[in-house]
C-alpha cells in the first residue's frame, strides 16, 4: 500500500463535501455522473486502484475480485451493508473490506416510523384521492385508518436500527416486542421496555406491526417467507427498511392483493430497483425508493467514515470499521 497518496476509485457521486476532502487526501478518481458503473468499468477500476469505494449497487463478487490488480488492498464500502461484497474471497486475496456502521440508524428509524404512520393512517390513499380530484371534502367515515398508540410492534433484528425504532415506537405509545439472533442485555431490554421472543413464528402471529430491521445474509434470505407471512394477523402490516431479500416479495404481493395482510410499507425491494409492478398502486401499500438513510447529514458522515478507514489503512493501521467474515 503506498504511504503517500493512495489511488482511490469511487463508483458513484458522493456529497460535494466528501468529494472535496477526498481530493485533498488521495489520488482519487471520482464519477462524472451518478449512474452505476458497468461490470467492465468496475473490473478496470479494481485493476488500477489501491482502494475501491463501492456502494450497495455494485456487485463485488468473487469473479470481479479475481480480476483485481496487485495494488488493490482495501474495499472501503460506502454504506453499512456488505452483502454485495464477497468478503471471504477478498480476505483470501489479502484485500480488506471496511464499511460505515452506525451512521444511518436514526435516519432509517425515522423512515421506519414514517412508513408505519403512512400505512396505518392510509396516507398514500389520501394523497391519491386528493391529486386525482376525487376528494369532495371531509367525511366522518372516509379513509379511516388505525391508531398507532397501543399497537404491538414486532421488531425483527434488534441492532442499532432496531433499537432506534424501539425508542421512537415507545414515544408513540406502542408496545415493543422483538426477535433477534441474540437476546439483548437485561439493562438494554429494560431501557427499551421491550419483550423478547425466542420464537419468530410466535411473535409474528401476535403483532399488529412487523418491522424488518435485520441485515441480508444467507440465513435471513426470505426469512419472512410465505409460510411466515401467513402467520400474520389479517389486520397487521409489515414495514421493511432493511433489505428487500428478507421478504418473499411475490408471496407478500399475493397476500396483499387477497387481503390476507392489511398493508405494507417498503423502502427496499427484493430485486433492487426492479420493483414488482403489481405492488404499485395497491391499497394499503406505501413504496419508497430506498430513502431510509437519505439525509444530507448521514451521507456526509458515511463519507467521513470512508475517508477515516482509507486514511488509517494508508498510514499502516487496521481500518477502524474493518469487516471480517465472522461479523457477517
Amino acid at each position: 500500500m503506498p504511504t503517500a497518496r493512495p489511488s482511490v476509485v469511487v463508483t458513484r457521486r458522493l456529497p460535494e463535501e466528501v468529494e472535496l476532502r477526498m481530493k485533498e487526501l488521495f489520488d482519487v478518481r471520482l464519477r462524472d455522473d451518478d449512474t452505476p458503473m458497468t461490470r467492465a468499468e468496475l473490473a478496470a477500476a479494481i485493476k488500477e486502484a489501491d482502494v475501491l469505494v463501492p456502494t450497495l449497487m455494485d456487485q463485488i463478487d468473487a469473479g470481479l475480485i479475481g480480476q483485481a490488480g496487485p495494488n488493490l488492498r482495501l474495499i472501503a464500502n460506502y454504506g453499512a451493508g456488505v452483502d454485495h461484497i464477497d468478503v471471504n474471497t477478498a480476505r483470501q486475496r489479502g484485500i480488506l473490506v471496511s464499511n460505515t456502521p452506525g451512521v444511518s440508524a436514526d435516519d432509517t428509524a425515522d423512515m421506519t416510523m414514517a412508513l408505519i404512520l403512512s400505512v396505518m393512517r392510509r396516507m398514500p390513499e389520501g394523497r391519491n384521492m386528493l391529486e386525482s380530484g376525487e376528494w369532495a371534502g371531509f367525511s366522518p367515515t372516509a379513509l379511516l385508518g388505525g391508531r398507532v398508540g397501543g399497537k404491538r410492534l414486532g421488531i425483527l433484528g434488534m441492532g442499532r436500527i432496531g433499537q432506534a425504532v424501539a425508542r421512537r415506537a415507545q414515544a408513540f405509545g406502542m408496545q415493543v416486542h422483538y426477535h433477534n439472533r441474540k437476546r439483548l442485555r437485561p439493562e438494554v431490554e429494560q431501557g427499551l421496555d421491550a419483550t423478547y421472543w425466542e420464537s419468530l413464528d410466535q411473535m409474528v402471529a401476535r403483532m399488529d406491526v412487523i418491522s424488518v430491521n435485520c441485515p441480508h445474509t444467507p440465513s435471513t434470505f426470505h426469512l419472512m417467507n410465505a409460510r411466515r407471512l401467513k402467520l400474520m394477523k389479517p389486520e397487521a402490516i409489515i414495514v421493511n427498511t432493511s433489505r428487500g431479500e428478507v421478504i418473499d416479495e411475490n408471496a407478500l404481493t399475493r397476500m396483499l392483493k387477497t387481503g390476507e395482510i392489511a398493508g405494507a410499507g417498503l423502502d427496499v425491494f427484493e430485486h433492487g430497483a426492479a420493483v414488482n409492478p403489481e405492488l404499485v398502486g395497491l391499497p394499503g401499500v406505501a413504496l419508497l425508493p430506498h430513502m431510509g438513510s437519505a439525509t444530507r447529514e448521514g451521507r456526509i458522515e458515511m463519507g467521513e467514515k470512508v475517508i477515516i478507514n482509507i486514511k488509517t489503512f494508508a498510514d499502516g493501521h487496521r481500518p477502524p470499521d474493518q469487516v471480517v467474515p465472522a461479523m457477517l
